[in-house]
């Protein structure tokens, strides 16, 4: 077990549901300080009840946010929740009625009216949620009491670590007015100096996010990543058994076997079979000139014709994929498709000019059936994945000193 590891992929470890894991990491903790403090830029709360990593991203993204949630009201029903428990002992009890009318003199009473079905069916999400990651226990009753009618009770226990789960703001945040002042609230007293807040920016994005790309973010993100790529190759190999590729559009850091930071692609959901068949069909029209790639490595693809490939994909291997996407309809096979490929950092969309933007990762993967695979006939295969070829892998390590030239669109 990997220490840092074990802080990056969980929210916090609490010392109640996993002791020897809270004992183990605490031990640990003045081995990997270092790394943390002086190259993520992150702090470690460790207290009797926890130990948590706080991992502020550098650039938010949708798949940052609460996998479960569905609608930015369950996040408002959240943010109610921590002020309720603010005032409350850890291990204080409460009923669902304390907590519902708290709830309806702080929100709008459309939101907070419990008759209806929809609200309480998102109260009971938000507070699964709260159960799921300790910030409440349930001491009796069930969920389908208030499912059921808004008169439903549920004794609920406080655990006490709900003041840990919000991050600490150096500033108040009462005098914020904008989404990025949130983002620069770090740096507000301008104590950081240019290059540290630099380097704490890279190794965030890489171990945050999918990959880090050269069309997000700063320019001088990505210089500074071919400036050190082998001081950052050797650091990740000894600190996570993860090896970086550097490429003209992106960088990614690859996990092995022994890695274990987090969610990875491609997993063994279907979707991730549909996305690497996807990314084939991407690659043939870059390769046949019909799409082009910017000096970034990213491609714009008009609406229409980004959603034609999408059903062209599902039309040429439909019948080889999982039965729950066989029997969605196109439109929200579409739409899970391009929600998973949003969450994995593969696209991006521009309403203003009806592009979709696609980012180098589909230069990275590939897939395809096996080449008996009967069309007509339903089989459990799963697509087989394409890295990058030996030959391409050997060229790249090869002329490290001309990092970042190659293009993952190049054959």
């Amino acid at each position: 077990m990997k220490v840092i590891e074990e802080l990056l992929r969980r929210r916090w470890i609490l010392k109640s549901e996993d002791p020897k894991l809270y004992y183990a990491v605490r031990d640990e903790l003045p081995n990997i300080r270092k790394f943390i403090n002086e190259k993520l830029g992150c702090t470690v709360i460790e207290n009797p009840m926890l130990i948590k990593l706080e991992k502020i991203p550098s650039i938010p993204l949708p798949f940052m946010g609460i996998k479960s949630f569905d609608s930015s009201i369950e996040y408002a029903y959240l943010c109610i929740v921590l002020m309720f428990l603010e005032d409350r002992d850890a291990s204080s009890q409460f009923i669902l009625s304390q907590l519902t009318e708290y709830m309806s003199t702080a929100l709008p009473g459309d939101i907070t009216d419990w008759t209806r079905y929809v609200n309480r069916r998102m109260l009971i999400k938000t507070l699964k949620f709260a159960v799921d990651c300790g910030l409440l226990n349930i001491s009796d009753g069930s969920t389908d009491a208030f499912m059921d009618s808004e008169h439903g009770e549920i004794l609920y226990e406080n655990t006490g670590v709900s003041r840990y789960f919000m991050r600490v703001f150096p500033k108040d945040i009462m005098t914020f007015q904008y989404p990025s002042d949130f983002e620069n609230s770090d740096w507000f007293e301008g104590d950081e100096e240019r290059g540290i807040a630099r380097r704490h920016r890279v190794y965030k994005r890489l171990l945050f996010t999918p990959a880090l790309l050269r069309a997000q973010g700063l320019e001088e993100d990505y210089e500074y990543i071919k400036n050190y790529k082998f001081r950052l190759e050797e650091e990740f190999a000894g600190m996570f058994d993860a090896h970086l590729d550097v490429y003209k559009g992106a960088a990614f850091l690859f996990e092995t076997e022994e890695s274990h930071m987090g969610d990875v692609f491609p997993d063994e959901s279907g979707l991730s079979d549909v996305i690497l068949l996807f990314s084939t069909m991407v690659q043939k029209m870059v390769n046949q000139g019909e799409w082009k790639a910017y000096h970034d490595d990213t491609i714009a693809v008009d609406d229409i014709e980004f959603l034609q490939l999408i059903r062209k994909c599902r039309k040429q291997y439909g019948k080889g994929f999982s039965k729950t996407l066989r029997e969605l309809s196109d439109h929200e096979f579409e739409e899970a498709l391009i929600q998973r490929m949003v969450y994995m950092q593969l696209i991006q969309s521009d309403l203003k000019h009806h592009l979709w933007i696609l980012y180098p990762s589909f230069g990275l993967y590939g897939g395809h059936y096996p080449y008996d695979y009967d069309q007509t006939d339903p089989i459990k295969s799963t697509t087989i994945i394409k890295p990058l070829s030996k030959e391409r892998r050997s060229a790249h390590d090869k002329h490290n000193k001309q990092v970042a030239k190659q293009s993952l669109w190049s054959d």
